[in-house]
């Protein structure tokens, strides 16, 4: 019962930590949010999200349900505040994979180029959109060009 009441907690915590928008961490200070589980008498580390003056998530920090490092994710941002560039690290800090995004002039994401530890590319997205500004697909291409899977988006209007 008792780490019942502390999973819901802990799930009602992370919706409120997500919900904080960058209006509100800009307005308040926020510069990090550490989110941590406490079970058995154990607190231990869960997620730590770190933001930018602007309120932009710069650096997020997982950890796995023992409480030991899994990944971190650093993001670079151009003067939009869009992400630009992500790189992930794995859990003794050695750079995992680097994905570099580019955006059209509507300020929508075109393409991510995702690639290795070595700088190999690895695979490309490719964003599709309506004439209304919606993503319609995502295209997934191998480092040759040639396409792997297609992920189509379909909406709903009232």
């Amino acid at each position: 019962m008792q780490r019942t009441l502390i999973l819901a907690g802990f799930f009602c915590l992370c919706g409120a930590v997500n919900a904080q928008s960058k209006k509100e961490i800009k307005k308040h200070g926020i510069t990090s949010v550490t989110i941590t589980e406490t079970a058995g008498g154990k607190t231990l580390m869960d997620e730590k999200t770190s933001y930018d003056a602007k309120g932009e998530e710069i650096e997020k920090v997982e950890y796995t349900k023992e409480g030991l490092l899994k990944k971190t994710t650093k993001s670079k941002l151009n003067n939009l505040g869009d992400v630009v560039e992500e790189e992930e690290y794995d859990d003794k800090n050695n750079l995992k994979q680097k994905t570099l995004i580019k955006y059209n002039a509507l300020g929508d994401k075109k393409e991510e180029l995702v690639y290795d530890a070595n700088k190999k590319l690895i695979k490309k997205h490719v964003y599709v959109y309506d004439n209304k500004g919606l993503k319609t697909e995502r295209k997934t291409l191998d480092p040759a060009g040639k396409l792997v899977s297609t992920k189509k988006y379909a909406y709903t209007f009232q």
